[in-house]
């Protein structure tokens, strides 16, 4: 089964003045079908949206707020590289390749 990715928006930060959007605060998860859990949290610029096409800031949706920041930062091809990072740190999390702690505390 592969991995569930949810992409969450935190934050909207924007102009107070015409409610234009200007910045995405976002974090994505993946969980495996074990459970095992994995996060990234990021934010990413927006170019100003054209008066006409703009979106008042009282009628944005997530979805649209998501699909603002994935296309900001690159589209499909950089999604698939969040995702491939979030699928290392479950691998990483089931089968760990590191470790921390101190030699001389058993």
């Amino acid at each position: 089964m592969a991995n569930t990715y949810v992409w969450k928006v935190s934050s909207c930060p924007r102009t107070l003045a015409d409610g234009m959007i200007h910045e995405v605060h976002y974090t994505v998860s993946a969980t495996d079908e074990d459970g095992v859990y994995a996060n990234t949290y990021n934010s990413i610029g927006l170019e100003p949206a054209d008066a006409e096409s703009m979106v008042p800031y009282d009628d944005v949706t997530e979805a649209q707020a998501v699909s603002w920041a994935q296309a900001a930062i690159g589209g499909a091809d950089e999604v698939a590289a969040i995702h491939a990072n979030l699928d290392a740190q479950l691998a990483e999390k089931k089968t760990p390749t590191r470790g921390t702690g101190v030699p001389w505390s058993a």
